[in-house]
């Protein structure tokens, strides 16, 4: 299982490691969903944190099923999809701990957490689709509109330049850079601290403030995937 939960005391940590680049597949999707399934219903989860490898947020999407039939292509774009308007809703406040690249879906997942700590270092964060010959997804562009700077919205969108963890939080993608040494014992911290927080009010504050924004982003998900290219090879 590439994506493991960790439960300590109020904080539930789900750690990403597929041993490889942190590739978003099927599998890692379902795990995802599965973890916050039993999450949702534990009422004693007062935050969450999700961590990926040294080195590796989140790689994108598995190029292998994006480039291996239109059809592979969009089963999965459709379920990030679902995944990340699911976590932009998730009940507790989450805490995502950027570990290195986060590039396209790695990105999108950022973006659907409520605050974001990006290790420093050369890392590569953004949105590089239009670089493999894709279009984003409407239910991305709408999450970015949400998340990014205004200002930053069409050079990181439209023209898919990346950004260093420092240039990230002028974009909006992360909220903090800290030293990679410190970086997942400052996460967790933090996340105490937002677990302390009453949860059915953060929840439903949550649903108040994002519902039309989760909606927009899957609504008519089905038929645009139906029209949507492969990304190239």
């Amino acid at each position: 299982m590439s994506v493991s939960l960790e439960r300590s005391g109020a904080l539930a940590v789900l750690r990403f490691d597929d041993g490889k680049a942190n590739v978003l597949s099927h599998s890692v999707i379902d795990d995802l969903n599965m973890h916050l399934d039993s999450l949702e219903k534990d009422g004693s989860v007062g935050a969450t944190v999700l961590i990926g490898r040294q080195g590796r947020f989140c790689a994108g999407f598995d190029l292998a099923t994006m480039t291996s039939s239109a059809d592979a292509m969009r089963s999965l774009v459709t379920a990030g999809g679902r995944l990340t308007a699911r976590l932009l809703l998730h009940p507790t406040p989450v805490v995502g701990v950027c570990t290195g690249h986060a590039l396209a879906a790695g990105a999108l997942l950022l973006l659907a957490c409520d605050e974001r700590l990006a290790a420093s270092g050369d890392w590569k964060i953004g949105l590089n689709e239009v670089s493999i010959g894709m279009a984003l997804p409407t239910w991305a562009v709408e999450l970015a509109r949400y998340r990014l700077r205004p200002s930053e919205f069409d050079r990181r969108v439209i023209l898919g330049q990346v950004a260093n963890p420092t240039e990230a939080i002028h974009a909006g993608f992360v909220d903090v850079v800290e030293d990679s040494a410190s970086l997942e014992a400052v996460a967790m911290e933090r996340a105490k601290e937002l677990a302390k927080l009453h949860r059915g009010s953060v929840a439903l504050t949550k649903r108040r403030s994002r519902l039309a924004i989760a909606e927009s982003m899957t609504r008519g998900i089905d038929a645009e995937m139906s029209t949507m290219s492969q990304a190239s090879k």
